[in-house]
C-alpha cells in the first residue's frame, strides 16, 4: 500500500476532480472505549471531531511504560487541527503532527519506549483518507459487503499476506501483538496512507485491537449489518467484552448520510 508520497496526492486531487460536485455528506457518530476485564489503565485515546471531518483511534504500546501517556500526546498533537485550502495541504498537516508525536513519545521517558498505534479517517469533500500505523483497524461496510482498509504492521501480517494463516488465524496468533511499526518506535516514522470515495450509507468502524481480536471477520460484518445504527458499537465492545475483554477495548462508528 502506497505511504505519504507527492505523487499519490497528486492521485488524490484527481480523483477529486472527477467528483461531478463538491457532495456535502452528514456524518453521524458513535465512540466509547473501555478498559476491558483485565487491564488496570486504559491506554487506548480516540479524538471525533465531525466539524473538522477527522476521526482517530490511538493504542498505546502494551508492555511498555506509560502507554496511555503514548496514546494522549497522539490525540493532542490533532486537536488543533483545521482543513486546509487542499486535499494534499491538510494530509501534510496531518502528517507533520503525527510525526511531532512521534518525537515527543521518543523523548517522553529518556531511553524507555514509549510508543502508540494510529487509526485516522479524514473525509475531505468525495474522499475518505486513512492514516495509520500499527494494527488499530478502519473498516467499511458498504451494501452490506465488509472490507479492511488497513493493513496491520505486525510480524503474522507476512505470514497472511503470504497465504500461510487467514486473517483469523492471523489475530489470535501469540505473535499477532509483535508490531513492526507504531508511533515512538523509530526515529523515522513511517505512516502508510490510503483513499476511497465516500458514498451515502457507507459504515465505517475504526477501532484497537482489543475489539476486532475477539471477533472474527464474518462476525464483524454480521454486526455492522444490523439495522438499529445506535446499539451497532455497544453490541460490539459488549461481545469482546464477554469473550474475556482481555485488552482494552475502544472503537468509533461513522454512518455516512
Amino acid at each position: 500500500m502506497p505511504q505519504i508520497i507527492s505523487c499519490h496526492l497528486k492521485d488524490m486531487e484527481v480523483e477529486l476532480e472527477k467528483s461531478p460536485s463538491r457532495v456535502s455528506f452528514v456524518f453521524k457518530t458513535d465512540s466509547h472505549s473501555n478498559i476491558g476485564l483485565v487491564r488496570t489503565i486504559n491506554e487506548d485515546a480516540f479524538y471525533v471531531n465531525e466539524k473538522q471531518g477527522l476521526w482517530l483511534v490511538a493504542d498505546g504500546m502494551g508492555g511498555h511504560m506509560r502507554g496511555d501517556k503514548a496514546s494522549a500526546s497522539v490525540i493532542d498533537s490533532v486537536r488543533s487541527f483545521m482543513p486546509l485550502d487542499t486535499l494534499s495541504e491538510s494530509i501534510k498537516d496531518l502528517e507533520t503532527r503525527l510525526l511531532l508525536a512521534n518525537n515527543t513519545c521518543r523523548n517522553m521517558y529518556g531511553k524507555k519506549v514509549v510508543g502508540s498505534t494510529i487509526a485516522l479517517l479524514f473525509a475531505y469533500e468525495s474522499l475518505a483518507v486513512f492514516l495509520w500505523v500499527g494494527d488499530s483497524r478502519i473498516y467499511r461496510l458498504r451494501r452490506g459487503s465488509l472490507t479492511l482498509l488497513t493493513e496491520d504492521h505486525s510480524l503474522v501480517q507476512e505470514r497472511f499476506r503470504r497465504g500461510e494463516i487467514s486473517r483469523d488465524e492471523a489475530q489470535t496468533l501469540p505473535s499477532a501483538n509483535v508490531l513492526t511499526r507504531a508511533i515512538g518506535i523509530h526515529q523515522t516514522l513511517r505512516l502508510e496512507m490510503q483513499s476511497a470515495v465516500i458514498r451515502s450509507g457507507d459504515r465505517f468502524l475504526i477501532c484497537s485491537d482489543g475489539l476486532y481480536r475477539e471477533l472474527s471477520f464474518k462476525e464483524v460484518q454480521t454486526m455492522l449489518n444490523a439495522d438499529s445504527s445506535g446499539d451497532i458499537l455497544n453490541t460490539l465492545i459488549q461481545e469482546a467484552l464477554d469473550r474475556g475483554g482481555k485488552d482494552n477495548i475502544t472503537g468509533i462508528l461513522i454512518n455516512v448520510g
